[in-house]
């Protein structure tokens, strides 16, 4: 058999003139690079910073402030109705928008992702703030950032390629639709409270008598606008003129301002006139938030709630939480890359420190958004000092703006909210796993269904298990080539593991091989191992190879190791030196089996459980 370097002369055309450089790439080559203590490259990769900060000029100032400027009109409505979904007073949205716009400018490693309060973030939060109160929301902010720092400063970033695609999807469209069918009862202006997907239909059927008409125009208005906006955007690059292709995409990058804007207006109009159409947001704290310590203790009622207390009743949030930011949110910056590379590990820290520092501002659980994060990149940002005036500009807000925030309609807020989860629901995915992996769409369902009437974290959680299983299975059950060889007299039966062999196809291995031998009757037939794609084995492997050959010679049949790679066979012979001997690297497959004739080949290629038969001839 060719060795790598002649197969690669063969297909490409080359000679002894040319040069080809291999390498093999380990995991831990990229850590033990990145990683030399107290070096400047170190120190750069841990603030990100210093890489781009001196060669700032005024062209990317300029290019900064217009995006932060332009986030900002997206991220201070979002800010507002994502509290809302939390359970918490509007202020608090506000909040959690300023430390994660200035950590990550320091920390981060991507100049598009802006970080703050998301919709997904929000109804985790909700559980602990509705049952317990702001000060479990902002501690789960302290703990869920500890956590992500943790998993960061360990570089557990690699935790996140074990959530498949299914998994994030099924998530993501299962707590859209929590969410917005939570907020139908405040587009109605229905009264009463239902947590979850049930519970929120239960509340609308038993409270559907206090639908109030003027909520109900106003969120469906807003939703109309909302859409009509986005398609603005979405078609402006079709428009002939230039300045209104720029008014257009205007308008729908700041369409969630606009429609609170003109609702906020319409409801000081009616409330000057003595008119109560809506519901409105009501008293919003003004001014900067505190700064002070998270409330490691609290208060509650006639006792005292210590730390270690607070920490067990949230203890999932924290947990789970780091699976889902570094899940989806950290494809955010890939999609932006442009052929980068990007360190999730340092990614994990931004996001933990920013948490961390925001619950010292009355901070609710933060993480990278996706929608601003793409708002950010269409605006040009040219650095990550644009989150610098987005956090300005939310600063500002909450100065200036919050008196204003008493008359915005919950309708208007909830009109906001159920646009946004309409295109979080990812809809074309299942088309995508039906074309693509019809399996894949088992662990979909599965987080699914159990996001959607369970809760999120069991979801999550049950999607990763299904996914774990299918691996575990692939494992158990490898792709296994049986030949049966014909040269002259000779027979013999080539093996051709397509992958890996680990302990849990051991006996699955032995099986397929002695089954096959015992099929063919009494023959005592050679049998060739061919272990050309197997890259990596373990101990019970080891262990039940020596089995297998074990095995074979009772049946007085030889076994041959070919072309077995050293660390494998490192890894045989440490288990049993004597096994050395079967090992053969050198010579073509009729020199080992010491026949001069074309060979037949009669091919069995088992695949799990089920065998297929055919016929070939003239196969080297």
């Amino acid at each position: 058999m060719a060795t790598n370097s002649e197969e690669i002369d063969k297909v490409f055309g080359l000679n002894n003139n040319n040069h080809v450089q291999t390498f093999e790439w380990h995991s831990s080559d990229n850590e033990k690079r990145k990683e030399s203590c107290c070096s400047v490259e170190c120190v750069k990769n841990r603030l990100p910073v210093l890489r781009w900060a001196p060669q700032y000029n005024l062209s990317w100032l300029i290019s900064d402030l217009i995006a932060g400027v332009t986030v900002s009109l997206t991220a201070v409505p979002q800010g507002i109705a994502y509290a809302v979904v939390a359970g918490l007073d509007p202020a608090y949205g506000l909040y959690s928008g300023i430390m994660g716009a200035f950590v990550y400018m320091l920390l981060g490693t991507s100049k598009d992702v802006t970080v703050g309060p998301t919709a997904i973030m929000a109804l985790m939060t909700y559980k602990y703030a509705s049952a317990y109160g702001v000060d479990y929301a902002v501690l789960l902010c302290f703990i869920s950032g500890v956590v992500t720092f943790i998993f960061g400063l360990l570089h557990l970033g690699f935790l996140v390629e074990f959530i498949s695609l299914p998994v994030t999807s099924g998530f993501t469209s299962a707590a859209a639709i929590i969410i917005a069918v939570s907020q139908v009862k405040n587009i109605l202006g229905i009264d009463g409270k239902g947590n979850g997907f049930i519970g929120a239909f239960t509340n609308l059927f038993h409270n559907w008598h206090s639908l109030r008409p003027g909520d109900t125009i106003m969120g469906l208005t807003t939703i109309v606008l909302l859409v009509i906006a986005k398609k603005l955007k979405d078609y402006s690059s079709s428009w002939e003129s230039r300045s209104l292709r720029g008014v257009m995409w205007q308008v729908g990058v700041a369409r969630n301002a606009i429609v609170v804007i003109i609702g906020t207006l319409i409801a000081f109009l009616c409330a000057n006139s003595d008119l109560q159409p809506f519901k409105l947001t009501g008293h919003v704290n003004s001014g900067l938030p505190p700064i002070s310590l998270p409330p490691f203790s609290h208060w509650d009622g006639n006792r005292t709630v210590t730390f270690r207390r607070c920490c067990t009743i949230s203890a999932p949030g924290p947990l789970s939480r780091p699976s889902y930011p570094s899940s989806k949110v950290y494809p955010s910056p890939k999609v932006f890359a442009k052929g980068k590379t990007l360190d999730a590990s340092q990614e994990m820290i931004a996001l933990g420190f920013s948490n961390i520092f925001g619950s010292f501002v009355q901070s609710m659980p933060i993480t990278g958004s996706f929608t601003r994060t793409a708002v950010n990149h269409a605006s040009g940002v040219a650095t990550q000092f644009g989150g610098f005036f987005n956090g300005v500009m939310i600063i500002l807000s909450l100065s200036c703006l919050t008196p204003t925030f008493y008359y915005i309609p919950k309708s208007t807020v909830a009109g906001v909210i159920i646009c946004a989860m309409f295109y979080m629901v990812e809809y074309h995915v299942v088309l995508v796993l039906w074309r693509t992996k019809k399996m894949d769409l088992v662990p979909f369902i599965v987080t699914f269904l159990c996001c959607l009437f369970v809760n999120l974290e069991m979801g999550i959680v049950s999607g990763i298990t299904v996914n774990l299983l299918f691996i575990l299975y692939n494992s158990a059950r490898p792709r296994i080539l049986l030949q049966w060889i014909s040269s002259g007299r000779e027979e013999v039966l080539l093996v051709t593991p397509t992958q890996g062999l680990v302990f849990p196809a051991t006996e699955y291995l032995r099986e397929v091989i002695i089954t096959s031998c015992v099929n063919r009757g009494d023959s005592n037939a050679p049998v060739i191992i061919d272990g050309t794609h197997i890259h990596f084995i373990d101990s019970t492997m080891a262990k039940g190879i020596k089995l297998l050959l074990d095995d074979l010679l009772v049946r007085k049949q030889k076994v041959y190791l070919w072309h077995w790679n050293d660390d494998v066979v490192a890894t045989i012979t440490g288990f049993d030196p004597k096994l050395a001997s079967h090992f053969h690297s050198q010579g073509t497959l009729q020199q080992l089996i010491k026949g001069n004739e074309e060979p037949e080949y009669v091919v069995d290629v088992l695949s799990g459980p089920e065998t297929r038969r055919s016929s070939e001839r003239n196969i080297q």
